[in-house]
């Protein structure tokens, strides 16, 4: 029988959905206080609110950066880390510039990672770097990425955001998230001070510990409530 305490202790609950009301982002936050999962990961002008829904707990308050895209430029991603940080975060979900990766732009791509970390460092926060592979044709990007990462000390590498899709043939969209290969390509390509976070995906207890026995320290999930209490 799998220890659901460590396994609560593995997850970053998901409350990002544009849709999401106030009301429901502290009913998320009370909901991950009932598990105690490791952290949540909210919306940026949400964060003074999530430290308050927390307060007694000791789950963490994590925050998006660049979400979910990426394309806001290096002032506004540094700025918007540092604000979230100042308002209560202590983990930071930043999503590179998928652009600027997959045209190679690597000197851009790495005085991004470079800034982002300064700034997290400087506060002592956790630093996730979001690489969207769903948008990634080819393994070279992810290995870059997690040499880059490993360069610079994040903390972790992340799989997606959860909201990367990709259209089919015949219009309609999908996205594969975190699968099995990517997460061996990441754990193996990063730093052993890198974690390997998952996201997109994972869905039920049975996924959660089939990542964590590939090397998955964290994951991003919404589905907290039916992992946790599966019979």
């Amino acid at each position: 029988m799998e220890n659901i305490k460590k396994i609560a202790k593995m997850i970053d609950h998901s409350l990002l959905h544009p849709t999401l009301t106030d009301k429901e982002l502290k009913e998320g936050c009370e909901l991950a206080k009932k598990f105690n999962v490791a952290s949540v990961c909210i919306k940026p002008y949400a964060v003074k609110n999530a430290v308050n829904w927390l307060e007694g707990s000791d789950v963490l308050v994590g925050c998006v950066i660049g979400f979910p895209h990426g394309n806001s430029t290096i002032d506004v991603k540094t700025y918007e880390t540092e604000q979230a940080i100042l308002d209560g975060a202590v983990e930071i979900d930043m999503v590179v510039n998928i652009g600027k990766v997959l045209g190679e732009d690597w000197n851009y791509v790495e005085e991004e990672i470079k800034q982002i970390t300064t700034i997290t460092k400087k506060y002592k926060a956790v630093l996730k770097v979001i690489f969207e592979n769903d948008y990634m044709p080819e393994d070279k990007y992810k290995i870059k990425l997690c040499e880059l990462c490993t360069k610079y000390e994040v903390e972790y590498v992340k799989t997606s955001t959860g909201y990367g899709f990709k259209k089919d043939k015949d219009g309609y969209y999908y996205y594969d998230g975190a699968t099995d290969e990517d997460l061996i390509l990441m754990r193996k390509y990063s730093g052993c001070q890198v974690r390997v976070k998952a996201a997109g995906g994972i869905r039920t207890l049975e996924d959660v510990i089939r990542v964590r026995d590939l090397g998955v320290s964290r994951i991003g999930v919404s589905a907290t409530e039916s992992i946790l209490t599966e019979k």
